[in-house]
């Protein structure tokens, strides 16, 4: 009896033993799967974020599956198939969750964004910073990358690129130059505006440097000018807004008919169509006259610019004839006649009549005085009340001859070819004067010609083969030629 009552007691308390155990396993299972439902819950709601983000920036099409993907119902649908059974054994490893990203991941060439968010980002500042180096007198590249810390390896690989770069060697001062410089004082890039068209940029890559130079695109605007004269050319140019190197080309376009030294009077009047120049909508500076027309003495002078097919430039009158002569009018530029042509003439040192074979233009000393016309030298030395003195051979049939000189041009030789407005020699007063100025005499077979008024041989008129074109391009400048002038006499 008492066995059996001992056996009735260990059964039971075996039971009662197993029943424990099994109890602690179930608590174990549910912590287990607890524990992985969490985990499964935060890598699905890391993945669903990584996922929106992608699609972000994916096509459409690609965007509504991996939103459908990420959708609750996709979400648990997932985990409920990898929850493991509870009377099941524990997992040796955390249970994987459902990757979803390979179907929304974009393709490596997929094509680039076009939602708003993208379109916001901001590119990287690149890396570096930059110091502005403004160029002073004694200065060179070497002086500069060694104050700006950088090393002659340094230097001495930027000038070996050689092409654009060569003109690092020539700096001007008032020049700037532009670095960028890393924390370890290595040249990243490097800019010099050479002028307001062109610079020059260096650039570091793959362990040296590459040199280019980049061209600003230049924008031609067409600006006019009129005016009338009242006491100077130049005075009337400033006052109707014309800049000083455009009077100067103008005084150069009609100076084969006009001597703006003796012919200018009041009451003549001028208009010019001219090129403005722009880069980036600013100013940088004018380009030539496209067209002119001067009023002098009652008598209207126009010119037009014509560019060939070869490229090359002149002006002409609106038919096609050249504006250029084979000469010159006159030496020196804007100076007054001190004594005319004159057979009669009392010679002012003499004190006799001796004849006055040319016209004297008084200038200040060392006034550059120009051939007028192409020619070949033919005496070049000190003859007698000439002074120092130049000849020049024109053809067969023209002779020009420079008296009175203070000096010679240096590069000037007895049989060398002279071009017209080449200078030869400066105003002086060498020989029989009373003052610095310029004898100059014009000869036709070796006979002395008033050159005021001599009439002058004309130059090679545009070729028959582009003149339909001229015209064709004359006719409407000439027609704003002749509108602006009417404005200015309305205004007027």
């Amino acid at each position: 009896m008492n066995d059996d009552h001992k056996s009735s007691d260990t059964s039971a308390s075996t039971i009662t033993s197993r029943l424990l155990r099994l109890r602690r396993l179930h608590i174990v299972v549910a912590l287990i799967v607890a524990t992985a439902v969490a985990l499964i819950s935060t890598m699905a709601t890391q993945n669903a974020r990584a996922i929106r983000h992608q699609t972000l920036n994916a096509p459409a099409a690609e965007r509504d599956n991996a939103m459908a993907l990420t959708s609750p119902a996709h979400k648990t649908a997932s985990i409920s198939q990898d929850l493991p059974l509870p009377a099941a054994a524990p997992p040796t490893a955390p249970p994987t969750a459902p990757v979803a990203t390979p179907a929304t991941k974009p393709a490596a060439n997929a094509a680039a964004p076009a939602s708003p968010i993208s379109a916001k980002t901001t590119a990287p500042e690149p890396a570096g910073s930059w110091h502005n180096v403004t160029v002073k007198r004694g200065d060179n590249l070497a002086l500069i990358f060694q104050h700006a810390g950088l090393s002659a390896r340094q230097l001495y690989e930027v000038l070996q690129l050689g092409g654009p770069v060569k003109q690092f060697k020539t700096l001007f001062p008032g020049d700037t130059i532009k670095l960028r410089i890393d924390d370890q004082h290595h040249l990243l890039e490097m800019v010099h505006e050479t002028d307001p068209v062109h610079s020059i940029h260096v650039l570091a890559r793959d362990g040296g440097f590459v040199a280019k130079q980049i061209s600003r695109k230049v924008e031609v605007r067409t600006a006019y000018a009129s005016g009338e004269i009242q006491d100077s050319l130049f005075q009337a140019s400033q006052n109707a807004g014309l800049p000083d190197n455009l009077t100067m080309e103008l005084a150069s376009i009609f100076g084969w008919d006009i001597d703006f030294a003796l012919d200018i009077r009041q009451g003549d009047h001028f208009t010019v169509l001219y090129e403005d120049r722009y880069v980036d909508g600013d100013k940088i500076g004018t380009g030539d006259i496209i067209a002119a027309e001067f009023t002098n003495r009652g008598k209207t002078y126009r010119a037009i610019r014509y560019v060939d097919a070869s490229g090359h430039a002149d002006y002409y009158t609106p038919d096609g004839h050249s504006m250029r002569k084979a000469f010159l009018r006159t030496p020196v530029k804007f100076t007054r006649i001190s004594s005319r042509f004159n057979l009669h003439r009392m010679h002012p040192i003499l004190n006799r009549i001796r004849a006055h074979k040319g016209v004297d233009y008084a200038a200040p000393r060392g006034t550059p005085i120009r051939v007028t016309g192409d020619g070949k030298v033919i005496f070049k030395g000190r003859k007698g009340g000439y002074g120092r003195v130049i000849i020049v051979r024109h053809g067969s049939r023209y002779s020009t001859l420079y008296g009175h000189m203070s000096a010679f041009n240096r590069h000037i030789r007895v049989g060398g070819h002279v071009n017209q407005g080449q200078v030869i020699g400066y105003v002086g007063m060498s020989g029989l004067a009373t003052g610095p100025h310029l004898h100059y005499e014009f000869r036709i077979n070796g006979v002395h010609r008033n050159p005021l008024t001599v009439k002058l041989p004309m130059a090679q008129s545009i070729a028959k083969k582009y003149r339909n074109d001229f015209i064709a391009k004359a006719a409407p400048l000439v027609a704003q030629l002749e509108t602006l002038d009417r404005s200015r006499l309305a205004r007027n």
